[in-house]
């Protein structure tokens, strides 16, 4: 019997003609395996493509429900966003797809998994990282490394190999942008983003909603109720995460809300230009954070800030799963014990608008806040704590009075 190979398939050009090579080069049976994490519409005729392709079987694995209880949510409720704009959304997949490879490959019986990632890109180290830590003894296969065996450099060579094994796909060679896309958001690559000094084409770029110009003239309201962190309910139906986000994108799309164009650090070194949408998750990152504005107290704040972006960082490398993330994440997960409560906002072209939050565990005081005095504040004691605070500010410019004088 051949040896199985799982072929992480996205039914593009690049995974399309990976089969054939797989075959031709490694005698492997091979088996497609796409992880449906919210691509949509990208998802129709794969099997049809991957059977005529050469493949044995594919595997459709919707875990979108999973992507977004399990690894999406973790970085909502750290606040992670990656160089301060980056939402994560293909970072945080990675580690998704690699679970169910390694899933699959298990149940196949396969003893090697394949990915059509670059050498150049993060994804080939999220992918690996993750089969490492979940299944070491799996071989890796990476044909874009492999460049004394995958000998082809551009579309025109994909469709002319694809061509010469008998395989008539519907592909042509024109350049487009290179895309990435789940339920939490769509990524750009390519064209004129290759180039920091052009503006980016947004007409011809967007696809889950329209530039904050377009946009309409008049907002719109969203409320957003949470428990523990996690949203529970849309304009009071309650709704499972997954259906929050997309109700989140429809909404977030149609007023030009989550987009970003970013010249990002990538893990091996070189700086990369892209454009992301990520209206629902850009709507339900903005509300969780307005939420924990007004129940967290200001050191588990500020800590929580601190290791969101170190959880931001760890995701972005590829290292979901390892000790630190699990570390993080416990930590992250205890100040979320009271983030229960509602959110309003509105969006308008492109903005999110606070329009009042609500929480039965909120730390603020209007009788503390207010300008008026309080039972539980003296205005006297503020004058102590000056004292005691700048103590060490008054010593040093004292020490620095004498030292003058006897010059």
């Amino acid at each position: 019997m051949k040896e199985k190979v799982v072929l992480a398939y996205s039914g593009g050009l690049d995974t399309t003609a990976i089969i054939p090579w797989l075959k031709e080069n490694f005698d492997y049976e091979v088996i497609c395996c796409c992880i449906d994490c919210g691509q949509g519409e990208e998802l129709d005729g794969l099997e049809e493509r991957a059977k005529l392709s050469g493949a044995s079987k594919l595997y459709i694995e919707n875990v979108i429900d999973d992507f977004c209880d399990n690894y999406v949510m973790p970085c909502v409720k750290a606040g992670s966003v990656y160089e301060n704009k980056y939402l994560l959304g293909t970072a945080m997949a990675r580690p998704t797809i690699a679970a169910k490879l390694v899933e699959v490959a298990r149940k196949e019986g396969a003893t090697a998994i394949c990915h059509g990632a670059t050498g150049k890109g993060n994804d080939q180290i999220r992918f690996e990282l993750g089969i490492k830590a979940l299944a070491p003894d799996l071989k890796i296969i990476a044909p874009w490394r492999m460049t004394d065996v995958w000998t082809m450099e551009s579309r025109e060579d994909e469709i002319a190999y694809c061509k010469e094994h008998g395989i008539d796909l519907p592909f042509d060679a024109s350049h487009s942008y290179s895309r990435d896309r789940n339920l939490w958001h769509i990524s750009h690559e390519g064209l004129e983003l290759e180039d920091p000094a052009v503006e980016p084409n947004y007409d011809d770029l967007l696809v889950l909603g329209v530039s904050p110009e377009k946009a309409p003239d008049e907002g719109e309201y969203i409320t957003l109720s949470f428990e523990a962190g996690v949203p529970t309910a849309i304009n009071g139906v309650k709704k499972k995460v997954s259906e929050i986000i997309t109700d989140l994108n429809a909404i977030g799309g149609k007023h030009g809300v989550g987009i970003i164009d970013i010249v990002e650090n990538r893990v091996v070194g070189m700086k990369s230009r892209g454009v992301y949408e990520t209206p629902g998750g850009t709507i339900l990152m903005e509300a969780h954070d307005q939420l924990e504005e007004l129940v967290l107290d200001r050191d588990t704040y500020a800590v929580k800030k601190d290791l969101g972006n170190k959880f931001a960082q760890v995701v972005y490398e590829g290292k979901w799963f390892t000790p630190l993330r699990e570390a993080i994440q416990a930590f992250v997960d205890v100040t979320q014990k009271y983030v229960t409560g509602e959110v309003k906002l509105k969006v308008y072209k492109g903005n999110i608008i606070k329009a009042g939050t609500t929480s039965d565990y909120s730390l603020y005081s209007e009788s503390l806040a207010s300008f008026t005095t309080g039972e539980l504040y003296d205005h006297h004691d503020a004058e102590g704590f000056i004292n005691l605070f700048g103590l060490s500010l008054k010593v040093r410019a004292l020490k620095k009075q004498e030292l003058d004088s006897k010059k």
